[in-house]
């Protein structure tokens, strides 16, 4: 082979290689281009290996096309490696990517727990009488808890098994709260008359969980002191209260009753929300037990520095999880905590 042979051989070469790496449609198709035209049996690769049989004189101008040759071969087969690769990876991008433009799973909305919206409709109902949020610890003395309050001594509800007394090195006298009345003697403290306060909150007793008791429940009071309050005060605020809660035609009954904190003491009823006070299974005889009033009794009012002979005042407390079961018709007070999505989302949908 001689040099102007050499030269075609080269150029041939060039156009085929080059057609052979632009044809290549895969990595395996360019992969087996690549050996054709740069490989042992490459007309390149011939055409240098001939070199030592050419003229010494012409040696130096093919060497140059030969290794020129090379070099653009080799850098056509780069620029199209790298045009593959890019399509096999947008490629695996299509073939995993996520819809997005389709809805997705949305998480339901959350709300309010029943108890927790029945509590703010109970102190909004006093609230818009005028009364103000009072609030007080959970972890009370006995003196707040029984003595102020007129509890005698020897009262059951002093007992290990009605009360909870934790175990607080050098304190004998503490107690977590049975009721929310203890604040009414801290507000009684705290203020002069006159006094208009809702106070909800968190109590605990010793009980067996069952349908209708729980170790720990929730609790609103009112207290109300000023000059001149009555009974007739009394009855006008509940009955505002209970058609706030239960709808607007309730009526109140108001029966007498014994706390200790209060004198006289009443039971307080209301007119049954289903039956229209007609009487069905729900109530009985047309009416529904609420809860515990009655007018301040005079002990607590010198416990806490109020003069009883100018000021009179009366008091009401109800447990949140009872109205809240007369309102949803619900059963079992347990249900309120077992945390069944089910059972919640059904009293949202049917508040």
């Amino acid at each position: 082979m001689d040099a102007p042979e050499a030269m075609d051989r080269l150029r041939e070469a060039r156009a085929e290689g080059l057609a052979m790496i632009e044809a290549a449609a895969s990595l395996e198709d360019l992969r087996a281009a690549e050996v054709a035209a740069l490989g042992r049996k490459a007309p390149v690769s011939e055409v240098q290996r001939s070199l030592g049989a050419l003229d010494p004189a012409d040696r130096p101008a093919v060497g140059q096309a030969v290794n020129r040759l090379f070099e653009e071969l080799r850098e056509a087969v780069a620029g199209c490696r790298e045009a593959l690769e890019a399509e096999a990876e947008a490629d695996v991008a299509v073939a995993d990517r996520i819809d997005v433009t389709l809805p997705g799973r949305r998480p339901p909305p959350g709300g309010l727990h029943p108890l927790t919206s029945t509590l703010r409709r109970v102190v909004d109902a006093f609230v818009s009488l005028g009364y103000r949020v009072s609030e007080g610890p959970e972890i009370e003395t006995e003196w707040y808890n029984f003595d102020a309050l007129n509890f005698p001594p020897d009262h059951p509800a002093r007992l290990t098994q009605d009360t909870l007394y934790p175990d607080v090195p050098g304190r004998d006298d503490l107690l977590l709260r049975t009721h929310t009345s203890p604040v009414q003697i801290r507000t009684m403290e705290a203020q002069e008359p006159p006094i208009y306060v809702v106070i909800p909150g968190r109590c605990y007793r010793r009980d067996t969980p069952d349908a209708i008791h729980l170790p720990v429940f929730q609790q609103v009071e009112i207290l109300a002191v000023d000059e001149g309050l009555t009974l007739a005060d009394m009855k006008g605020t509940l009955e505002a209260f209970a058609r706030a809660v239960f709808g607007p035609e309730q009526r109140v009954r108001i029966y007498p009753d014994y706390f200790p904190f209060v004198e006289p003491g009443a039971g307080v009823d209301v007119s049954c929300f289903l039956c229209g006070g007609v009487g069905c299974r729900v109530c009985g005889a047309g009416w529904i037990e609420i809860m515990g009033a009655g007018m301040v009794h005079p002990a607590l009012f010198e416990n806490t520095g109020v003069d009883p002979e100018r000021y009179s005042g009366f008091a009401a407390g109800v447990g949140i999880e009872r109205v809240a079961m007369l309102r949803q018709g619900v059963p079992d007070i347990r249900m309120y905590y077992e945390g069944d999505v089910r059972f919640l989302s059904q009293l949202a949908r049917s508040a």
